[in-house]
């Protein structure tokens, strides 16, 4: 990790909040596209191995994969401010057959795919929570404005046949307004939270485990220098 990013993380706070807002909305979008695109794209290279088309197509998905998770690391960094340093060891110097098997060996490589394939599942529960604490919430922080526009001015809940109350009058609509701005707090918090985790989450699939990182420094320590190359 450079010294920036070591900063970074020791001195890091909370998400903003409208960072996760954007973050967590932007979820289900990518992760639906992400899951279509790798089902078929698999699909398709799996089915044409025997043509050798599909070797093709999978090295794509290989190159698309991680190219896709370098986005996603720069997505990470600038809404939730975490710095998710890079898993990938250099690649060898020689042919191309020796490179693509480093590539295929390296774990990061599969850990990048699996993080796209569970973005869609995470972007769904991501989506329904934040939607539904914050429809819920402004909802009942703005009854006593909305109320009165209503069908004979009146807000019926659960049903307009079968109401556990009704809130007809600025008065009766001050109580659920207090329990709204309440729930926007909890709103709040809880956005935040489900950003934080799923950073946590990016983290972990998208950057070096201890591991890695050893063999990350091991590899940067053997390459020589400016001075050692001109001493």
């Amino acid at each position: 990790m450079s010294s920036l990013a070591a900063e970074r993380e020791l001195s890091r706070s909370d998400p903003s909040f409208g960072g996760s807002l954007v973050y967590l909305l932007m979820n289900l979008p990518m992760g639906v596209v992400a899951f279509a695109l790798l089902v078929s794209f698999i699909s398709l290279g799996v089915g044409t191995l025997v043509v050798w088309l599909g070797v093709a197509v999978l090295a794509l998905v290989v190159l698309a994969v991680r190219g896709a998770a370098r986005m996603e690391r720069a997505r990470v960094y600038a809404l939730l401010d975490r710095y998710i340093d890079l898993p990938y060891l250099p690649l060898p110097a020689g042919s191309q057959s020796l490179r693509w098997k480093a590539r295929l060996k390296d774990r990061s490589t599969w850990r990048d795919l699996s993080y796209f394939f569970l973005l869609f599942p995470l972007g769904i529960i991501e989506f329904v929570l934040v939607t539904a604490f914050w429809s819920t919430s402004l909802g009942l922080a703005g009854l006593p404005i909305y109320y009165r526009f209503l069908p004979n001015g009146e807000y019926r809940f659960p049903t307009w046949e079968v109401p556990w109350f009704t809130v007809d009058s600025t008065v009766s609509a001050l109580p659920w307004a207090a329990l709204g701005v309440l729930c926007v707090a909890l709103s709040v918090a809880l956005t935040k939270a489900l950003a934080g985790a799923h950073a946590r989450l990016a983290k972990a699939l998208l950057g070096p485990t201890h591991a890695q990182r050893r063999r990350l420094e091991d590899s940067w320590d053997g390459v020589p220098t400016m001075s050692t190359v001109n001493g």
